[in-house]
């Protein structure tokens, strides 16, 4: 009696391979080698087998959906992230096009677990990241469970996965070559989360720019936020009350700006007269702020579209790939 085939499980016990080796090799992946597709592909002719899309996404727990996991700055933040919304834009409409749909994942940052549950359950097949709330512990371990993933920032040295991330040193760079231009004198630093690796980039950017200036960095010059507007405004008070004599800042991202440009009218300053203010990302909003904020680029929804097709790439083909978008200084009245 000959062996009755109708499933990709009984091919790959037919082939003694895995039944991810035979959807590879059915669907002309590079990953499979010549020899080995033959021989699957041979079985399949021979039994008639033609797969079944819904039944191989079960078989090979395959969901066509990929997770964007979120990490929350604070238990109480309940303002939206900007950027975070523009790329997500680009991810949902690109994985659109390529028959993939999108599940936000709310993610306790403690928790290094949560990706065998999606996995394991076949809920998601992929997962994208962003890379500020993303330690290295939970990238070593997505990296050791081979989880299939990408994420929004610098890759980090000695690990391989795939990343798309902005150019932190020369966005840094840009922005304070655009006050020093100016003729400001005493140029304040606004960061992120300090352990961040884009913050720490845009901060080499920063000291690159004053060094080839023949100034060296001033460490009460220096303030951190974690993006939240609250945390904008608070450091830039501290900056105001620890050296009163600044004249510019650059803000690591345009909603912490916003939020310093306030703090500095509440002060009874004037931007860009008194202090002149250059933000980062260049969200939507910034060219509606008062004054319009100056800013450097980071194309959230072109991001977002990399992410997306890098991921499905990865998914389809095992290709790691690493994509740097360049920054771009944006002039507008605030510096």
């Amino acid at each position: 009696m000959s062996t009755r085939v109708q499933t990709v499980a009984d091919i790959a016990r037919l082939a003694g391979v895995s039944k991810s080796t035979v959807s590879r090799a059915l669907n002309d992946s590079p990953l499979i080698g010549a020899e080995t597709k033959e021989r699957i592909r041979a079985i399949a002719e021979e039994h008639r087998f033609q797969i079944n899309i819904p039944a191989r996404r079960l078989s090979l727990r395959q969901s066509n959906t990929v997770a964007f996991a979120t990490y929350p700055y604070r238990d109480d933040s309940s303002v939206p992230d900007v950027f975070m919304l523009e790329i997500m834009s680009g991810i949902s409409g690109a994985l659109h096009r390529d028959g993939y749909d999108m599940l936000v994942v709310h993610i306790d940052p403690g928790d290094t677990e949560w990706t065998r549950q999606y996995l394991d359950t076949g809920r998601a097949d992929g997962f994208i990241l962003m890379s500020a709330k993303c330690t290295r512990h939970h990238i070593e371990t997505l990296v050791e469970m081979n989880a299939p993933f990408i994420i929004w920032g610098e890759p980090l040295p000695g690990l391989r996965y795939c990343s798309v991330n902005g150019d932190s040193f020369a966005g840094g760079k840009l922005a304070t070559e655009h006050l020093l231009g100016s003729g400001r004198a005493r140029i304040a630093f606004l960061g992120g989360p300090p352990s961040a690796q884009e913050v720490m980039d845009r901060y080499k950017g920063y000291e690159a720019a004053l060094s080839a200036a023949g100034r060296t960095p001033d460490p009460v010059l220096v303030a951190h936020g974690d993006y939240s507007p609250q945390s904008g405004a608070a450091a830039m008070n501290r900056l105001l009350e620890q050296a009163p004599d600044v004249d510019a800042v650059f803000v690591n991202s345009d909603l912490m700006a916003i939020a310093a440009i306030e703090a500095i009218h509440e002060l009874g300053r004037r931007v860009p007269e008194d202090v002149a203010v250059v933000g980062y990302d260049d969200v939507s909003v910034s060219r509606h702020t008062n004054p319009p904020l100056t800013t450097i680029r980071q194309n959230g929804p072109l991001a977002g579209r990399l992410l997306a097709q890098n991921l499905v790439q990865h998914l389809q083909t095992g290709v790691v790939t690493n994509v740097s978008i360049p920054a771009e200084l944006v002039v507008r009245e605030s510096a």
